[in-house]
């Protein structure tokens, strides 16, 4: 007996135009395959749908609509019934009614996104023929748990649209023609099954321990991101699914292929960042940092008014917003206030991009309790959204955890199920790095499958099985070049090359002039520095330091970032006028904080426009105008006048920038009035439209799929007809249909010969017809059958002294209705030749 929870199910999204391509689909898919389809077409909400019969006829296998609650089998074609939605749970199929109109409903993203749950990496997802963008939202969900997407190529479909917004969101494993795409997805199937069976722990051979190098090298080469530390079961694992896509059976091929097709790489670095997440994940966790850990850190902690959080391989967001929430609910429960700050970061852009949007499915209901649904979340028709208190206390970054610098002054790290990708030697490496960037009694919060190693003298258990640790001070991680050694080395296939140092020239070709122009720049002239379009130095001259510092954090050239207080907003202001003109810009007077004191000096900018290498550069000059001026009140008893000096100073700058600041608020209050009401009017215009277009799309998508399948039956009936016509005409029988008012209706080839009939006499009365019997009550009779619904029956001679036998008889319609008669004439005129000389004897 087969596994029903074992069965893989395909799910079908298609609308305008699908039908055709829904037959070529089934109708090449194996009726002992071993896969479950569900068909979701765009229908009509009202009226009887045809589709289940119109697919019958294209397969052996068993197509029946949904019904609610039932079980997904093998070889069976599910299709949605009309005015519902159809959900995958666990092994059944749910129908609800639809949540959102007519016109703005998206019943295969529903479909898909339910699979994607309900399934992860066995979920398969197909799009074909179809106007809009249903089903791409879908297919992204089955492609970040590592399912199978596919679509029909844009060129074989009748309406392209929904398979062109698919592939153009880059969320599409194989694209080709219906008929083609049934044998693609079997063979992707089998070969999945076939890699499953083989021991995956099982160690490399020495070919394929190449070809596996050979493909990092290729990653490393395309992305920067080196894998080779990654555990080698790992890597393989992820690389099956695209050996199967391509119907590829070896790592050698693998990377033969991705050397022709740079494209692919990419795609297989997407593959590899696949992660699984999930609100809340291991509820015994949270639990415990809600109840326990979380209490005792805010308790403890004297660090300053900050909580800094990071979430290391955050993927699309979940575990970071369940952060979010648990330390919410925490300090709501406690008299002190933190600003809470959680570094959220991933190597996936494009999973940094879906955590940034905090959109998730309604599917989340499971893992979710409904008052943290509506404390944090904002529910919508067809997902939740994350609210703005919780969004704005998550910071979201593209991040490598093996080459970036790490997040430093930390209270917790949330590191899990991302330790078990990398080998132990990197683990080993990572750990100590973790360690320095905690505070003092900080948490470390790894996988079930995950642990600190022989590295306990860093970190000791506050709970070894909910693999929850906290940091010891030792002093093997302050080592002076501690991060040095904790980043592991980069491999040599991008190193640069060397540049030689040019010798200097010969004392001889120096002139005095040149060594006097070379000490004046180097040891007189004001400090000065380059700038480019974006404000980042390139080019320095001199010592700065009095003006410009380094900013916390990764490297950062940029000089707003770098400038000293007082000179920030000046300088700034100064580069932007600067740029749009040749003429220095000056700035005297200004007063930049430094760390001995207060230095006056002046500033000039200017855009370079020669020579033409420099042209689009900008310079910034500093010269100091006098000494600085203390802060201190005792140091030779000028405290006095320093202070009163800054004061003023500073009173001056502030009433300025009250004045500025009033003046520029006033104007983007009335800008922002303006603009809100014409943003306001534009907004219910465009909705207005959008929601007219996307009416008429789906009832265009609607009457699509009624007009395809009243054609597919008006075939029908053109067969039945001509059937009929070449039975009527075979059997030697004269017959005429008339209707209730004894008009002509059809009429057969013998009965035109017997009664004078052509086609344009159908619809004529059977008074005007001339006809070569002698049967004067012919009309009569015909009449007395429609009023008794009783047959009645003469022998009749015509004309050319045939006899025949007349039968005239009630049409009967399906439904049991009178609409008519049926006169059938039968040539006796043997029967009675034969008869005559009997009754002489």
């Amino acid at each position: 007996m087969t596994d029903q929870s074992n069965v893989r199910i395909v799910a079908i999204g298609a609308s305008a135009g699908g039908l055709a391509a829904l037959e070529q689909f089934l109708a090449h898919a194996p009726a002992d395959g071993g896969l479950a389809y569900v068909v979701v077409q765009h229908l009509a909400p009202t009226g009887k749908a045809l589709l289940s019969e119109l697919l019958q006829r294209a397969t052996a296998m068993s197509v029946h609509e949904a019904r609610h609650g039932e079980l997904i089998k093998p070889n069976s074609v599910y299709v949605i019934p009309p005015n519902t939605e159809i959900r995958v749970i666990r092994n059944r199929l749910q129908l609800a009614n639809p949540a959102e109109r007519r016109g703005l409903r998206l019943p295969v993203n529903v479909l898909f996104s339910s699979l994607a749950s309900a399934r992860g990496e066995n979920a398969i997802g197909v799009v074909l023929s179809g106007m809009g963008s249903d089903g791409t939202l879908g297919l992204q969900a089955i492609k970040a748990v590592g399912g199978l997407t596919v679509a029909q190529t844009p060129e074989s479909a009748e309406f392209d649209s929904m398979p062109k917004s698919a592939i153009a969101a880059g969320c599409v494993d194989i694209k080709d023609t219906p008929e083609a795409l049934s044998a693609r997805i079997l063979a992707y199937v089998e070969q999945v099954q076939d890699l499953a069976l083989s021991d995956a722990e099982s160690r490399p051979s020495k070919s394929e321990s190449a070809a596996l190098h050979a493909i990092t090298r290729l990653l490393k080469k395309r992305t920067r991101h080196d894998f080779s530390l990654y555990r080698a079961s790992t890597l393989c694992r992820r690389m099956e699914r695209r050996l199967a896509i391509h119907g590829l059976n070896s790592l050698a091929e693998y990377a033969d292929f991705l050397k022709h097709n740079p494209q692919e790489v990419d795609l297989l670095f997407n593959e590899i960042l696949i992660g699984v997440t999930d609100f809340f994940r291991d509820p015994d966790v949270w639990q415990h940092l809600v109840d326990v850990a979380l209490p005792e850190l805010l308790g403890k902690k004297s660090t300053g008014p900050d909580l800094r959080v990071w979430c290391v391989g955050c993927s699309t967001g979940e575990e970071a917003y369940s952060l979010a929430m648990a330390i919410t609910e925490v300090m709501s429960k406690q008299s002190r206030r933190f600003k809470l700050q959680i570094f959220a970061s991933d190597l996936n852009p494009d999973a940094i991009a879906s955590a940034r949007r905090g959109q998730y499915p309604l599917s989340i209901e499971s893992s979710v309790s409904a008052p943290r649904l509506a404390r944090f979340f904002s529910r919508h028709d067809t997902y939740y959204e994350i609210k703005k208190s919780i969004r704005d206390q998550v910071l979201f970054a593209q991040h490598d955890v093996i080459l970036d610098a790490p997040f430093t002054k930390l209270d917790l790290i949330s590191c899990r199920n991302l330790l078990i990708y990398f080998d132990p030697h990197l683990q080993q490496r990572l750990l100590p790095l973790f360690h320095y960037s905690l505070r003092p009694e900080g948490l470390l919060l790894l996988g079930s499958a995950e642990g600190i190693g022989r590295l306990s003298h860093l970190f000791t258990p506050a709970h070894p099985k909910l693999r929850l640790f906290r940091r010891q001070g030792h002093a093997y991680a302050r080592r002076p070049d501690f991060l040095l050694h904790s980043y592991p080395p980069i491999s040599g296939i991008a190193t640069e090359t060397d540049v030689k140092t040019p010798a200097p020239p010969s004392q001889s070709t120096d002139s005095l002039q040149a060594a006097a122009d070379r000490l004046l720049l180097q040891v007189y002239a004001p400090a000065a520095v380059v700038l480019n379009r974006d404000a980042d130095i390139v080019y320095i001259s001199g010592r700065t330091g009095n003006y410009l510092e380094p900013a916390a954090g990764k490297a950062n050239w940029n000089i707003h970032a770098m400038a000293r207080d007082g000179l920030r907003r000046p300088l700034a202001k100064a580069i932007e006028q600067a740029a749009t003109g040749t003429a220095p810009i000056n700035l005297h007077g200004l007063e930049v904080r430094t760390n001995g004191g207060v230095q006056r000096l002046d500033v000039t900018v200017q855009a370079l426009q020669e020579p033409a290498n420099l042209r689009g550069l900008t310079i910034v000059v500093f010269r100091d105008v006098a000494d600085p001026i203390t802060e201190s009140v005792s140091k030779k008893g000028k405290g006095s006048q320093a202070t009163a000096l800054g004061q003023k100073h500073y009173q001056d700058e502030i009433q300025a920038l009250r004045e500025e600041s009033r003046t520029h608020r006033e104007e983007a209050q009335d800008a922002h009035e303006e603009l809100q009401s014409t943003n306001e009017e534009l907004q219910s215009t465009n909705e207005e439209l959008t929601t007219s277009k996307e009416e008429m799309q789906s009832m265009n998508e609607e009457l699509q799929t009624i007009n395809s399948e009243l054609q597919s039956k008006l075939d029908d009936l053109m067969l039945a007809q001509s059937d009929m016509q070449n039975v009527l005409n075979i059997v030697e029988i004269a017959i005429l249909f008339l209707d209730k008012d004894l008009n002509v209706r059809r009429f057969t080839d013998r009965a035109a010969g017997i009664i004078s009939l052509r086609e344009s006499d159908i619809g004529r009365p059977l008074s005007d017809l001339t006809t070569k019997l002698d049967y004067p009550d012919l009309q009569h009779d015909a009449r007395e059958t429609l009023r008794k619904l009783k047959p009645t029956e003469k022998q009749v001679q015509s004309s050319d002294q045939h006899w025949f036998e007349t039968r005239i008889m009630p049409y009967r319609r399906l439904d049991d209705v009178i609409d008519g008669v049926v006169i059938t004439l039968v040539d006796v005129t043997r029967a009675k030749e034969l008869e005559k000389p009997l009754r002489d004897e």
